[in-house]
């Protein structure tokens, strides 16, 4: 089995030595991308080489290009390669733990594993909190449950190498955007328990940029909100429309539920599909969404006629209600029924100090 592990370096401090040395030691082979250092550091890369494969670039494109460039270099080069890790040069991941990723992630093989970190009191207040936020941001909008969605400690077979290759973003937006793919994709996320380590309260040897990156990461986050709601409004607008066009009458509600969410279904696809995650349409993703679609529209036609017929409830405020339902059911169905299990796993695993 040929393990990779890929480094994106800027300006890295000397602990990088001990993350390859370390690496080296566990026989993972290493992609060390100089991501446009200064001139300064071209003798510790040298003597890195001779340890690892060092890629350069000439300029700083940031960390999700420097990840692109390893794996192009994998795709062409390094073709017994079967799981991939990647790791940041900062010390705050041990090799040990990316050892543990990568025995998991070759066990399986469609899935994203990801080192999740325990928020501690060693943790500094303001990663703490922003954790906390962008973690409870990302279930809202995905509706799938990451513990650590900052966390830069990944691992994933060669299986996914394609597809992480087309994943956007040249900085650390590129980190949040591929759990946001994941989980849109319903590509399974895998979390093992990692060390919490941070060198200081101001996480100084960190290349990120508070204001700056983090409107990278919350971008797509956003526009995938965006569109959810505006597709929810262009719903509403069009059966309020339809239902002011034609007569009342027994069918008239089904029908304008049906033509609306059809025209709101299909605005909703273009818009994810070719505004939030640029992707090309495909039979798969196309016949997929379709039976997404059509599933909800069932349920969403009973709820409506019940709200009407049943308990005599004004057609508009009725609408109202399914979409509110609705809602409500797919939160606490994934809540308490897809996601109960392996919430109980991770709470027992986590008990026994033992990795997922």
């Amino acid at each position: 089995m040929e393990r990779i592990v890929i480094i994106p370096a800027l300006n890295p401090d000397r602990c990088l030595r001990d993350i390859v040395d370390r690496n080296w030691e566990l026989e993972n082979q290493i992609i060390l991308v100089d991501d446009g250092s200064d001139e300064s550091y071209y003798q510790f890369f040298w003597e890195l080489s001779e340890k690892c494969i060092v890629l350069h670039h000439d300029k700083n494109r940031g960390k999700g290009e420097a990840v692109k460039t390893a794996l192009h270099y994998i795709k062409e080069e390094l073709w017994e390669c079967s799981v991939i890790g990647i790791m940041d040069a900062d010390g705050q991941h041990l090799a040990d733990d990316m050892a543990k990723l990568l025995i998991k992630a070759s066990g399986n093989p469609k899935a994203l594993v990801l080192g999740c970190r325990t928020m501690d009191y060693t943790v500094p207040w303001k990663s703490k909190v922003g954790n906390q936020l962008t973690k409870k941001v990302f279930q809202l909008t995905t509706g799938v449950q990451v513990s650590d969605t900052q966390t830069g400690l990944r691992a994933f077979s060669s299986d996914l190498l394609e597809f992480m290759l087309d994943i956007l973003g040249a900085r650390y937006e590129y980190e949040m955007n591929m759990l946001v793919i994941c989980a849109k994709q319903r590509i399974e996320m895998s979390e093992v328990p990692i060390q919490t380590i941070y060198h200081d309260q101001d996480n100084s040897c960190s290349h990120f940029r508070k204001v700056r990156d983090s409107l990278r990461i919350y971008r797509n986050l956003l526009k995938f909100s965006l569109v959810s709601f505006s597709s929810f409004l262009l719903d509403y607008i069009l059966f309020m429309f339809l239902i002011f066009l034609f007569p009342e009458t027994v069918w008239t509600a089904a029908a304008a539920n049906i033509g609306a969410r059809v025209f709101s279904a299909g605005y909703n696809y273009m818009m994810n599909c070719h505004v939030v995650f640029h992707q090309k349409d495909t039979m798969k993703t196309i016949v997929e969404y379709l039976l997404l679609a059509g599933i909800v529209l069932i349920f969403n036609n009973i709820v409506l006629q019940m709200f009407i017929y049943g308990l005599h409830i004004e057609i508009h405020l009725a609408k109202v209600m399914t979409e509110i339902f609705l809602f409500l059911i797919s939160w606490i169905v994934q809540k308490k029924i897809i996601f109960r299990n392996k919430e109980i796993h991770w709470n027992s695993v986590k008990k026994r100090g033992e990795c997922i």
